[in-house]
């Protein structure tokens, strides 16, 4: 492939999602200064010129070993989240939302039985505090979803795309009780048509015409457009909140995203969260700035079971339902040892036959994300994903292209278009 054809300093004007953020006035606030961002993908190019000083090498869990082979796709998204740019006063280049976080580079596929499980867990273990996946496929692996909750435990948010086929099926790791899953919106503010959707997107964020480094070249750019680069920009802004709130877990962080979201104009009136568009997109100078009460420690994530009744603010109904039994056998007062046993026994299994329920219920849920005959494990590479989508989506391979004049129009700092 060609080298792309742009100049650096119209690669940054061209950052059209910077400007709707009102980048310059949130990087008075923060700039992710201290947070490691796992960025589990292709592979990253840390020799980019946006890039260099930002990367960690981590693991390759394809060919095993640490050095990572880099790629377009995994190099874009680490630039969209802290890229650095180059030239007099970082002016040229690609600019990331977060430039001062740290990139943690993890090569995966989810080739192997258990998918994404070790990568997850390894970005957990190396100090990570937000993990971006903009990757996805149709299958429900038992082991990613006990990853994610692992992540979750650990106060690690995982961030995830939803997908790109249009369709009502949110891909996985998105789709896991404990992910954030992220749609993507168009330079107007408006859901861009063929992300993904469904109850488990929570957020949205910019993912059309989104300009990134290319491992093509040390020095390259390119175009891309779909769920991938928005779930960047939300794993970025998470990356503000966490230098800004140390103290705040990681649905806490998640909250304030959902609490400060935005809606277009035409989107006004939905009742949140929407299944496109979730609380909104993400308006990050609001979410550093306004006073948001700090809210339960799991926030708006989906809690997964084996996390469930660990804080009676994010309790599930189903697990209040048990501490109900609990509280009806408690207050029968017979005064009789025997009776008290035989309760106890009681809600021991009515509190098991609980759990099963949830526990099928919750497969049974996932499993329809991935429709009829979903993709087995191991489908995650740039091949076809049975009933998903590739991890690395083409668009993301395309020359450098100057998004379309004209559509992206501000009307006042740190506001969407049409956003009243």
């Amino acid at each position: 492939m060609s080298a792309p054809v742009a100049s650096a300093d119209q690669v940054r004007e061209d950052q059209w999602a910077l400007k709707a953020f009102d980048a310059e006035a949130i990087w008075k606030v923060s700039k992710g200064k201290g947070v490691t961002v796992a960025v589990i993908d292709s592979g990253v190019n840390a020799q980019h010129v946006d890039l260099k000083g930002s990367v960690t090498e981590g693991k390759d869990f394809i060919d095993g070993g640490a050095t990572t082979p880099n790629d377009n796709h995994g190099t874009g998204m680490a630039s969209i989240i802290a890229g650095r740019g180059h030239g007099a006063s970082s002016a040229d280049g690609v600019m990331g939302l977060a430039p001062e976080a740290s990139i943690l580079d993890i090569r995966d596929d989810g080739g192997d039985a258990d998918g994404l499980a070790g990568s997850i867990r390894y970005a957990v273990d190396r100090g990570a505090s937000v993990i971006n996946m903009s990757l996805g496929n149709a299958s429900n692996v038992p082991a990613e979803s006990k990853a994610v909750a692992y992540a979750l435990q650990h106060d690690v948010l995982v961030v995830a795309a939803s997908g790109n086929d249009g369709t009502p099926d949110v891909t996985y790791p998105a789709n896991y009780p404990g992910a954030l899953a992220v749609g993507a919106v168009k330079n107007d503010g408006t859901i861009w048509e063929d992300s993904n959707y469904g109850s488990s997107v929570l957020l949205s964020a910019p993912g059309t015409h989104i300009v990134s480094a290319s491992a093509d070249s040390d020095t390259g750019y390119h175009s891309g457009t779909g769920t991938s680069d928005a779930t960047a920009y939300v794993s970025a802004a998470a990356a503000l909140l966490r230098a800004k709130f140390p103290d705040l877990t990681a649905g806490q962080i998640a909250n304030r995203l959902t609490k400060t979201a935005g809606l277009p104009s035409s989107a006004k009136g939905l009742t949140l969260p929407d299944k496109h568009y979730g609380y909104g997109y993400i308006q990050p100078l609001a979410a550093l700035t306004k006073d948001i009460p700090a809210g339960s420690k799991y926030g708006p994530l989906a809690v997964p079971t084996s996390l469930q009744g660990n804080e009676s603010a994010s309790a599930s109904p189903q697990s209040g339902t048990s501490d109900d039994a609990s509280a009806s056998s408690s207050s029968s007062d017979s005064g009789s040892p025997l009776l008290w046993i035989g309760l106890g026994i009681v809600g021991v299994l009515v509190l098991v036959l609980v759990i099963v329920l949830i526990v099928k219920a919750s497969r049974r849920n996932n499993n329809r994300g991935g429709g009829p005959g979903g993709g087995a494990p191991g489908t995650y590479g740039p091949g076809p994903a049975p009933q998903g989508y590739p991890v690395y989506p083409p668009s993301q391979q395309n020359p450098y292209q100057q998004p379309p004049q004209g559509q992206w129009q501000g009307q006042g700092q740190g506001q969407w278009p049409n956003q009243q």
